[in-house]
C-alpha cells in the first residue's frame, strides 16, 4: 500500500482553527490563492475539531483539517486509521489522505450531508446504508490490519486507561453514584464474551463507528458515504449492524425509544444479505431463517456496542476538551445496556 500523504511538520493549535487549516493548505493545496480560501467549521463531531477549507464557492473541492483531541490516543490506534484511509480510498469507499501532521491529518471531502434520525431509516436510504455496509464488509485488507476481531482487545486496553475517579468533585460524585465500578465492569466484560463469542459471529472488515453524523448522504449522487475511520479495524459483524441499530437513536439529543422496531430490522437485515451474497457471487435466495439468525446476533451485540461507548465516554469524560457532557453519555450507554440485557441475551437463536 503506498504511503502516498505528506508527513508535515506541523503542530497546530486547536483553538485557531483558521489558521491551521491555512498552514496545512499552503502544503495540501501551494497553487490556490489563499485570497479566494473559505472555511467551515464542523461541529458534529464529539472526538476531534474539524475544519474544512475551499476554493471559491466550490465546496466539492474542501480539504478538511482534523486536530486531534487530547488523549485520544489512549483510545484510538492512528496507525490502523491511516491505513484505513487508504484501503477505503483504493476501494472508492472513501476520501483522499492527503496529509499528516504532528496531531492531526488532512483528507479529502465527502460531499453531502449527515443524517437524521428520520431519515436513517427511511425506505429511500436505509437499503442504501444496508448495500454499502455490505461493501465495506467485503473487503480483506492484507497490510496493517490483523483478520480477528477487534471488540474485546479493544475493551481491555481501554478497561485499562479507565479513570478510577474525576478531579471535579461534582463529576466525580455522579461518576461513583451513577457509573459502574471497574469491577462490575470486569464482570460484565467476561459475561458478554461468554454470550457473545459461542454465536461466531463472521469477523468483517468493520468501520465499528456508524452513527448519524458517520454517515453522509450525497442527494445529487443518491449515495452514502460512511467517514471517520479512527475506529475502522475487523470486527464482529454482528457488533457493526447492532451498533448501527443503537445509533438511531442520536447522540446530542438521545431518545432510546427511537431503537428500530423488529420489523424495520428485519428489511434492513434483508436487503443487507441481499447485497452480501451479489458482492460474495452467492447464488443461493435470502431466508426467513438467515434473516432471523442475524436479527439475533444484531440485537445481542448491541449490547457490547453500549458497553464499548459507555466505556469510552466515561474515557472522554475524563480526557477530553470538546463542550460535550461525555459523562452523561457514557452513564447513558451503559443504563441502556443493564435495561436491555436480560431481554437481548434470552434472544433464542432458530433452528
Amino acid at each position: 500500500m503506498a504511503n502516498d500523504y505528506l508527513k508535515l511538520d506541523l503542530l497546530l493549535d486547536e483553538n485557531k482553527l483558521q489558521e491551521g487549516a491555512l498552514a496545512v493548505l499552503k502544503h495540501v493545496r501551494p497553487d490556490w490563492d489563499r485570497a479566494n480560501v473559505n472555511c467551515k467549521v464542523f461541529t458534529d463531531g464529539i472526538s476531534n475539531k474539524l475544519i474544512g477549507a475551499y476554493l471559491g464557492d466550490d465546496k466539492r473541492n474542501m480539504v478538511l483539517v482534523r486536530i486531534f483531541g487530547r488523549k485520544t490516543e489512549l483510545i484510538i490506534n492512528r496507525e490502523l486509521e491511516l491505513k484505513a484511509f487508504q484501503v477505503l480510498y483504493e476501494a472508492g469507499l472513501g476520501p483522499k489522505l492527503h496529509a499528516t501532521f504532528k496531531n492531526g491529518i488532512s483528507y479529502g471531502y465527502m460531499p453531502g450531508s449527515i443524517l437524521s434520525t428520520e431519515s436513517v431509516r427511511s425506505d429511500e436510504l436505509y437499503p442504501i446504508i444496508a448495500k454499502e455496509m455490505a461493501r465495506l464488509h467485503t473487503l480483506k485488507p492484507k497490510d496493517g490490519f490483523k483478520n480477528e476481531p477487534a471488540l474485546f482487545v479493544t475493551l481491555r486496553n481501554w478497561l485499562k486507561v479507565l479513570p478510577e475517579q474525576f478531579e471535579d468533585e461534582k463529576k466525580n460524585e455522579r461518576y461513583v453514584k451513577e457509573g459502574p465500578s471497574h469491577e462490575r465492569l470486569e464482570e460484565e466484560m467476561k459475561q458478554l464474551e461468554e454470550v457473545l463469542l459461542p454465536l461466531k459471529s463472521p469477523v468483517v472488515f468493520a468501520h465499528n463507528d456508524l452513527l448519524l453524523a458517520n454517515i453522509i448522504h450525497d442527494k445529487q449522487e443518491n449515495k452514502v458515504y460512511f467517514i471517520d475511520y479512527e475506529y475502522a479495524n475487523y470486527n464482529f459483524q454482528a457488533f457493526e449492524i447492532g451498533n448501527h441499530f443503537d445509533e438511531y437513536c442520536g447522540v446530542d439529543e438521545v431518545d432510546y425509544n427511537l431503537y428500530p422496531e423488529k420489523e424495520h430490522q428485519l428489511k434492513w437485515i434483508r436487503e443487507y444479505l441481499k447485497a452480501w451474497n451479489e458482492l460474495n457471487k452467492i447464488a443461493e435466495p435470502i431466508t426467513d431463517l438467515q434473516v432471523e439468525k442475524l436479527y439475533v446476533l444484531a440485537n445481542k451485540f448491541s449490547l457490547a456496542a453500549h458497553f464499548f461507548w459507555g466505556t469510552w465516554g466515561l474515557i472522554q469524560a475524563h480526557n477530553s476538551t470538546i463542550d460535550f457532557d461525555f459523562l452523561d453519555y457514557g452513564i447513558a450507554r451503559f443504563n441502556e445496556y443493564f435495561k436491555n440485557k436480560e431481554k437481548f441475551f434470552a434472544l433464542k437463536l432458530p433452528e
